[in-house]
């Protein structure tokens, strides 16, 4: 079946995150229910009024430009990929237009709030306490994502040298730096759990919960929403937001932005920049209140 060889060609020749395969199946398996509604068959078959009629469809039922994008770029794959294996002979999806989407700014949370939950909150005793604190404070001293702190091994952090090594999209590999008071957590963190579950190997998952066995993405992704829930009442509170927060804070602080596309794993230098309109944001606030005839 096509729609399982171009899965295993996204899994096993392009490398795609587990997450992703996830993703692209659940919304291609979406397309093929309802081309078995309008038009039964393959959906390598699909033309492309009917891909726009279920983009319509979604839209109508609420789903949001940037989701039904999302799906279209999933059906843009397959059918490349149907393409270069000769199974069509021309894309459907090649001449439709995406649905615009607004502009939407990364949400972060600002420096005081940062500071006061690692200082202010109240933080569990004994092991589940350090490994939850140096889940934040890897999240906000590196900016990585959430699949590549998952993925870290022992053997990734060199804290002699301060750095830890992040496997990150595509499997592309970056070092990453660590302050003196990250490479500290961790020191603490590493020997707190070498005490309960005895020293681990450089290819054991580096984060484990008090059980001794890898933390799982919800529980990391309910630790993050629990400890900003502490400082912050917006509505988004996730490990990418922290991510968010450290560009942010990074380029606040005057960082240079192709230092910051670095640390971040950025392929292009356009992805980066996004995180400077909070930045000239701030600024124009400031400019408005101090400049004699900024308005403030």
């Amino acid at each position: 079946m096509l729609l399982e060889r171009y899965l295993d060609h996204l899994a096993f020749e392009k490398r795609c995150s587990a997450h992703t395969v996830s993703a692209y199946r659940r919304d291609l398996v979406q397309f093929a229910a309802f081309v078995d509604t309008i038009a039964p068959g393959p959906i390598e078959q699909a033309g492309d009024k009917l891909i726009r009629s279920w983009m319509m469809s979604l839209m109508e039922a609420g789903v949001s430009a940037r989701s039904v994008n999302r799906k279209l770029s999933a059906l843009r794959g397959f059918y490349r990929f149907a393409r270069l294996t000769d199974t069509i002979a021309v894309e459907p999806t090649a001449l439709i237009e995406p649905p615009k989407t607004p502009k939407r700014l990364p949400e972060f949370v600002d420096q005081r709030r940062m500071e006061r939950m690692f200082d202010d909150l109240a933080w569990p005793e004994g092991f589940k306490g350090t490994v939850e604190r140096t889940v934040l404070e890897l999240f906000y001293g590196t900016g990585m994502r959430l699949a590549e702190l998952l993925g870290l091994q022992v053997g990734d952090a060199d804290l002699r040298a301060g750095t830890l090594r992040v496997l990150g999209k595509r499997n592309k590999e970056r070092i990453l730096p660590l302050s003196d008071g990250l490479v500290s957590q961790l020191q603490g963190y590493l020997q707190a759990r070498a005490a309960l579950f005895s020293a681990p190997g450089t290819q054991e998952a580096l984060l484990v919960g008090t059980s001794g066995k890898p933390l799982s993405r919800r529980v990391v992704q309910r630790l993050v929403v629990h400890y900003l829930s502490g400082v912050t009442s917006q509505e988004k509170r996730s490990p990418h937001v922290l991510r968010h927060t450290f560009a942010t804070h990074m380029l606040e602080q005057g960082a240079d932005l192709n230092a910051v596309k670095e640390l971040l794993g950025h392929a292009g230098l356009a992805a980066t920049q996004v995180y400077t309109h909070n930045t000239v944001e701030k600024l124009r606030k400031v400019h408005a209140q101090a400049h004699p005839r900024g308005g403030g």
